[in-house]
């Protein structure tokens, strides 16, 4: 059985406007869309243009729109659309490159704004800030963020208002809030307090819908809100 898929093409050197491509892939056992952009790469144009690197669902590299939804394409099956084509789109919000291939900039952008390393006066004697098995248990349900832009790309707010830091920022932000190594609680509030930041976002899950690892930025995003206004953690991130 032979896959249709339908692939975003647009090379801004020499188009004027993105179209769809039609193709026809040989199935397999196991195929999925990432090894079916690189058979069509390999056999029918090499001219076809999109990002991975490790294959297994940990660079986030391959994150792109496919049948409806982001998805990673090196876990995304080839035949999940059934009898009907494959659409597979770039990432929304940031600027096309070529083809499936966008600017990341503009995320890691976001991403670099909300300091995402450990800040603390700590200074342990052996130089080790150690911490527990409960309080790494608290980071368990967030830490996972692999940085695809997914949850960027699904977010509605990006798209009205492009200083916002954007549901993985903003995620991050709650990871850090919440490592019991870090104590710079006040100023990490500080960074993402203003019409920029978690009073942007309207709540409408599209980001957790989106995350290729189940993460719940939207969740993250609730947390960050009422530290803010309760004061600094006395809510939990999950009762």
């Amino acid at each position: 059985m032979d896959i249709q898929f339908k692939v975003f093409r647009f090379d801004p050197e020499t188009d004027k406007e993105p179209r769809f491509q039609d193709y026809t892939v040989p199935h397999r056992k196991g195929l999925t869309v990432l090894d079916a952009l690189y058979w069509i790469q390999d056999n029918l144009d090499p001219s076809i243009c999109f990002r991975s690197s490790c294959r297994a669902g940990v660079c986030g590299s391959c994150a792109m729109h496919i049948a409806g939804r982001y998805r990673l394409a090196c876990e995304t099956p080839a035949d999940i659309k059934g009898p009907g084509p494959v659409v597979v789109r770039p990432l929304a919000h940031l600027q096309v490159q070529r083809d499936l291939i966008v600017d990341m900039e503009p995320f890691f952008a976001s991403y670099k704004q909300i300091l995402p390393y450990l800040l603390t006066s700590k200074k342990p004697s052996d130089g080790e800030i150690r911490q527990s098995q409960s309080d790494r248990a608290k980071l368990d349900e967030i830490i996972d963020c692999i940085l695809c832009a997914s949850c960027y790309s699904a977010c509605p707010m990006i798209g009205s208002d492009p200083e916002y830091l954007g549901p993985a920022a903003l995620l991050q932000t709650n990871r850090f809030l919440l490592d019991s190594r870090d104590d710079a609680n006040e100023q990490r509030l500080e960074l993402v307090s203003d019409e920029h930041g978690i009073w942007r976002c309207h709540t409408a899950f599209n980001c957790s819908l989106a995350c290729p690892k189940n993460l719940d930025p939207a969740g993250s995003i609730a947390h960050l809100k009422r530290a803010s206004y309760k004061g600094f953690l006395k809510v939990p991130f999950r009762k």
